[in-house]
């Protein structure tokens, strides 16, 4: 029997999301959630599972309800080398996964920036990564065992429970609790990333040939500049040349992290010093060239918190877009110290994937913690929506049902298989009732 404790506050990772839900549990096995959900049912509690915290939504806020923490289900239950396979249980946080992958000489084959989260938090709300062929981390699952609301166990792949698993890939956290995933993963490879300062002109006018020519593009554009941050990612025969340690340590860590945490909160006191700060902060990447395993070239640490909006647009759009972004801050009164990152990604056929059924650069915008919002986000999503943007499941956005069920041509299949199998929403909140709909 898994103990459940009456529970505290719960905050996610930028502080601004929080609940006091009425119980925590920490199950060790897919058996133990099985009996805590039917246990969660009969007493009315609503159950939901939170890992990381690392979304920017309400989406993972269990209210008054029964909050699942995955601590203790980490364990990794099948490498299959022969089916090119790995099991593991829902909670492993991708930092451990990607380590664990790296002694076996195996690589999952793309990924997001960061890796605190956990395996069923990145994939269910949708994290990815860039990638001209390669999709996010919910497109490289081939199997998932999930616990539905009547507290049964279920195994899915694409010839067992063929619906559910389309739809539980990417579910939001609204068919069940997920207790593990069949990730898709390749022999280790290693990457080498070209990062170069670039003029925004420069950088869309030359768009089309960055994101064909190279397997991972992306970049960073510094408001109040015309100045980018640009970085191309691809397979290299080796060998290896990480960069030096110190190298390392005073680029990702001093500079982008200690440093850029001093700047920020100057922005925040003074607005009026940021587009100083911008200039300098754009002239301090500068170009350099390192070839590292895969997952230490895709990810950084990031230890700097924030609150963010990202959206995907159809990747045509793309340079018109950007065009009006950087338009909009430039006849506005905003400060904005971050930057904006640039991401693109291939069409997929996952049912609520930002790249369902198409190409599409993903657009983010950030605000430093504490920073009044004066209307940038709101702004930047009208400026989205016109183009039939479509939100990050887990970062800042206000859009609804009756939006989402316009932008994604299979929205109505996914909250039909919500009525089959959680007809009760017994794993709803107020986030989930806003963009799926009561």
């Amino acid at each position: 029997m898994p103990q459940a404790i009456t529970a505290g506050r719960w905050t996610n990772w930028a502080g601004n999301q929080s609940a006091r839900p009425a119980e925590v549990a920490t199950p060790a096995s897919a058996a133990e959630l099985g009996e805590l959900v039917r246990r969660a049912a009969e007493a009315g509690l609503t159950v939901k599972a939170v890992g990381s915290g690392h979304s920017f939504t309400a989406i993972a806020s269990a209210g008054d309800g029964l909050l699942i923490r995955p601590d203790a289900l980490t364990a990794v239950r099948e490498l299959d080398r022969e089916a090119g396979t790995v099991t593991v249980e829902s909670g492993l946080p991708l930092s451990r996964l990607n380590r664990l992958l790296e002694a076996a000489g195996l690589s999952l084959t793309n990924m997001g920036d960061i890796e605190v989260q956990t395996v069923a938090g990145a994939t269910s709300t949708g994290t990815h990564g860039t990638g001209r062929e390669s999709g996010s981390l919910a497109a490289q699952i081939r199997g998932l065992e999930i616990v539905l609301a009547d507290g049964s166990v279920q195994h899915c792949s694409p010839t067992e429970n063929p619906e559910l698993f389309q739809g539980a890939r990417l579910g939001l956290g609204a068919l069940g609790v997920i207790s593990a995933i069949t990730f898709g993963v390749e022999p280790a490879f290693l990457l080498t990333a070209h990062e170069q300062p670039m003029r925004f002109d420069e950088v869309l006018g030359r768009l089309d040939d960055l994101t064909a020519v190279n397997e991972h593009f992306e970049f960073y554009w510094f408001p109040h500049t015309d100045r980018c941050s640009t970085k191309r990612n691809n397979r290299s025969q080796g060998p290896a040349a990480p960069l030096p340690r110190f190298k390392a340590w005073l680029d990702d860590e001093f500079l982008s992290n200690t440093v850029w945490e001093g700047a920020c909160r100057v922005g925040r006191r003074f607005p009026g010093s940021v587009p100083s700060i911008a200039a300098l902060a754009s002239r301090a990447w500068s170009e350099r060239t390192y070839t590292d395993t895969a997952y230490k070239v895709f990810t950084s640490p990031r230890t700097v918190r924030f609150v963010e909006m990202e959206y995907a647009v159809p990747r045509e759009a793309a340079a018109t877009v950007l065009r009006e972004l950087k338009a909009l801050v430039e006849r506005s009164s905003w400060r904005i110290s971050f930057p904006v990152e640039v991401r693109f990604a291939p069409a997929d056929d996952l049912w609520l994937s930002t790249a369902s059924g198409r190409d599409s650069v993903y657009i983010a915008v950030h605000l430093y913690r504490g920073t009044a919002e004066q209307g940038y986000f709101t702004e930047v999503e009208k400026l989205m929506t016109a183009h039939r943007g479509r939100p990050h499941w887990g970062k800042l956005h206000t859009r609804d049902a009756e939006y989402l069920s316009g932008v994604y041509p299979r929205f109505g299949d996914f909250t039909a298989l919500r009525d089959k199998v959680d007809p009760q929403r017994l794993f709803g909140n107020d986030y989930l009732r806003r963009v799926l709909g009561a």
